[in-house]
């Protein structure tokens, strides 16, 4: 049996906040869209508590050395994080908001759904 891949909400270029885990607050965009795991990858950065800048749900991957060529070292990614966990920021009133879609006609009567933004009904740009 087929699985079905979940439609999101959450396009490539959105700006997001997130709103749960150790980044909550921190606003980035989308770069990446995994819909067969509903998960998201945000560019932007933020501090650790070094006070360096690393990219948001920072992951630590370890990359072993080639003696002579190259040491070992310790590299900080992006993590995917669950689509749940981040909102779409309006950018008319730079507010987080659920998102909706709505069905709009032009002047030669074709339709075309369009994303909204639940709170304030601004059209998203696809």
């Amino acid at each position: 049996m087929k699985t079905r891949t979940a439609k999101m909400k959450v396009k490539t270029g959105d700006t997001v906040v997130i709103i749960a885990g150790k980044d909550k607050g921190q606003k980035g965009r989308v770069i990446r869209v995994l819909p067969e795991r509903r998960m998201v990858v945000l560019e932007g950065l933020s501090k650790d508590k070094d006070g360096k800048a690393v990219p948001l749900n920072a992951m630590t991957k370890h990359r072993k050395g080639r003696p002579g060529v190259q040491p070992g070292e310790r590299i900080k990614l992006a993590a995917p994080l669950h689509v749940s966990k981040v909102m779409v920021i309006d950018k008319l009133t730079d507010q987080p908001s659920r998102i909706g879609k709505r069905v709009e006609t032009d002047k030669s009567g074709a339709k075309t759904v369009v994303r909204v933004a639940k709170k304030t009904g601004n059209v998203l740009e696809n």
